[in-house]
């Protein structure tokens, strides 16, 4: 009988294509992650791997089965939470993934919030470049990821947070006064600093200023806006900033911010899930709180700028 362990392996294997990492990733040894493989090669009746000096390709078939095999795999964590998430609202692990434009300004903001609100709650965190949460939420690695939308994969459900505005970070010693209102087009594309390929904060940039790839030379391997914007606070050029992002990264006196003209470019920032997952009551939740602690926030920061302007 086929058996949820043997599809587990078979998935890490069509994953990691060597049999060491991907016992590694399943945390057994390789001889017994080897012997499930061929247990249901045996059970199937079918080969599903080429074993090759230091890696493993699946075959055709393995690879069907095992694509057909992580669709099981992902009904059974649905089976399982949906016994779990019966009693309340985020008591159980949630594994959440962020993007790295989002994870340090939002994360501060809300996770005082959601462990005040939801005790109980072991929360898991994952922060890198969406491509990346998306497959792993696909696979079930993930509950839940925040990214900017729309998404492209129609097995994901989407909650939108909140609308995320673009700053325009030059040098201090900029000609145009904090006062001016800049059009995308006006950027001179040869000053725009980017974070490295795979960040979707790139994309929107090269998109938001009419630019192609070739012709943005200064991204500049940046793994993180502080580092983009220690050059453009050298002198080095000019970068477009999430406005969820100012308090914490314009600190420097060496970088002022523009704001565009309307309408303003920005981009959408929410939760998505897969549409099979029994928790959306856990992923409205979190999404309620966030978007309530952000306006919250919000609020009272316009306050204090209130009271300083009297």
């Amino acid at each position: 009988m086929i058996t949820l362990r043997q599809l587990r392996y078979l998935d890490a294997l069509a994953r990691h294509h060597h049999f060491g990492r991907a016992a590694e990733a399943c945390s057994v040894t390789q001889p017994a992650l080897s012997m499930q493989i061929r247990d249901l090669e045996q059970e199937l009746g079918v080969e599903l791997v080429e074993r090759r000096s230091g890696d493993a390709t699946l075959t055709e078939t393995g690879l069907e089965i095992a694509r057909r095999g992580q669709q099981m795999l992902l009904a059974a964590r649905d089976l399982a939470d949906f016994a779990r998430h019966q009693n309340r609202i985020l008591s159980s692990r949630l594994k959440l993934g962020i993007i790295p434009t989002l994870a340090p300004y939002l994360l501060p903001k809300v996770l005082p919030v959601l462990q005040s609100r939801f005790p109980d709650l072991p929360l898991e965190l994952r922060e890198t470049q969406t491509k990346i949460l998306l497959e792993e939420l696909a696979r079930g690695d993930l509950d839940a990821v925040m990214v900017a939308l729309p998404l492209p994969n129609p097995e994901f459900e989407t909650i939108q947070l909140f609308e995320d505005r673009f700053l325009l970070a030059v040098p201090t010693g900029d000609a145009l006064p904090e006062t001016a209102r800049v059009s995308p087009d006006a950027i001179d594309r040869r000053r725009l600093i980017l974070l490295e390929e795979g960040h979707c904060l790139r994309d929107q940039a090269l998109a938001f200023c009419n630019a192609a790839p070739s012709d943005a030379p200064l991204s500049l391997g940046a793994t993180s806006l502080t580092t983009v914007l220690q050059m453009v606070a050298s002198g080095y050029g000019v970068t477009l900033v999430p406005e969820v992002a100012v308090d914490v990264e314009i600190r420097d006196e060496r970088v002022k911010l523009l704001r565009f003209a309307a309408p303003q470019p920005s981009r959408v920032i929410g939760l998505a899930y897969r549409k099979t997952s029994p928790r959306k009551p856990d992923f409205v939740a979190l999404a309620e709180t966030t978007v309530e602690t952000l306006a919250l926030k919000g609020r009272r920061k316009a306050g204090r700028e209130s009271m300083k302007g009297t």
